[in-house]
């Protein structure tokens, strides 16, 4: 019948010199294809992955950003790639260490290429219109990371945006991320943001015990924070990253009552083994 063909789905680039790399076995079975990157190395420290580490690719098109992720010379990749319509690459090996984080730090640890899975999620970010995420997509990073968690018995908190880990640098998966959305399927930390009120809160320039206190409790979470007692810019990018992820309907890194009792309620309900750990 006309109009009742399945639409395919257009061919993944194959960047130059690919053909020539050795494939491996995908370790997930929702990857739908392998395209190796030749960008990758070993984990150092003897580390195993304990974290998931999410990202937008930031680019105009799914053709560049696989190219740049799979193309010998650029330095970057990641285990994975998501695309809009649901579809899965793998391009690193789990057991390897992947280009994805670069200078980073998460709760002691600033190797987090060593002991971390990178996945890259197709989105083109917010120097280029910034869209939201489609619904397909979503429920793709969702089954992988299920599976990643479930392979190397992470703890379900340690899902974590790239801006989480650098947040001086990095601004994604960004605001529109559906994090809720992914909790609700046993995948990251979330609890329901305090209600936004007209708080003055603090900000760049404040100083003194709130300041080290929010400084102690951010650090306590796993950012990577000095507790000086005074809101610098650094806090101020902290905080912002902060709302990126667990309080998304206002990014403007002051610090009002909202993200307050936001934090301190993500802190009160992490596990307990970890809440010893951070104390």
């Amino acid at each position: 019948m006309p109009g009742s063909e399945t639409k395919r789905p257009r061919p993944l680039p194959i960047p130059k010199g690919v053909a020539n790399l050795p494939t491996f076995t995908p370790d997930s079975s929702v990857v739908s294809d392998v395209i190796p990157s030749p960008n990758f190395g070993d984990r150092n420290k003897g580390l195993v992955p304990d974290m998931i580490v999410l990202h937008y690719t930031g680019m105009p098109d799914a053709e560049g950003a696989i190219t740049r992720l799979c193309s010998d010379g650029t330095d970057v990749s990641a285990h994975y790639i998501v695309l809009e319509d649901g579809r899965i690459v793998q391009t690193v090996p789990e057991a390897k260490r992947a280009w994805h984080a670069g200078s980073s730090y998460w709760s002691g640890e600033d190797d987090i290429n060593s002991c971390s899975i990178g996945i890259e999620i197709i989105n083109r970010g917010h120097d280029w219109g910034y869209p939201d995420y489609p619904t397909r997509q979503i429920a793709a990073v969702t089954a992988l990371c299920r599976g990643i968690l479930l392979r190397h018995d992470m703890p379900t908190h340690r899902v974590l945006g790239h801006s989480d880990v650098s947040p001086a640098r990095k601004k994604d998966p960004g605001e529109k991320f559906p994090w809720h959305l992914l909790a609700s399927s046993g995948v990251g930390h979330w609890v329901h943001p305090a209600p936004i009120t007209s708080s003055e809160g603090l900000r760049t320039g404040a100083d003194g015990d709130e300041v080290k206190a929010l400084q102690q409790a951010l650090a306590r979470y796993g950012y990577g924070i000095e507790v000086t007692g005074i809101y610098d810019a650094t806090t101020a990018e902290v905080v912002t990253a902060f709302q990126r992820h667990f309080r998304p309907e206002r990014v403007d890194g002051i610090a009002d009552l909202s993200t307050l009792e936001t934090l301190e309620a993500l802190l009160v309900s992490l596990p307990h083994s970890e809440a010893a750990k951070t104390s």
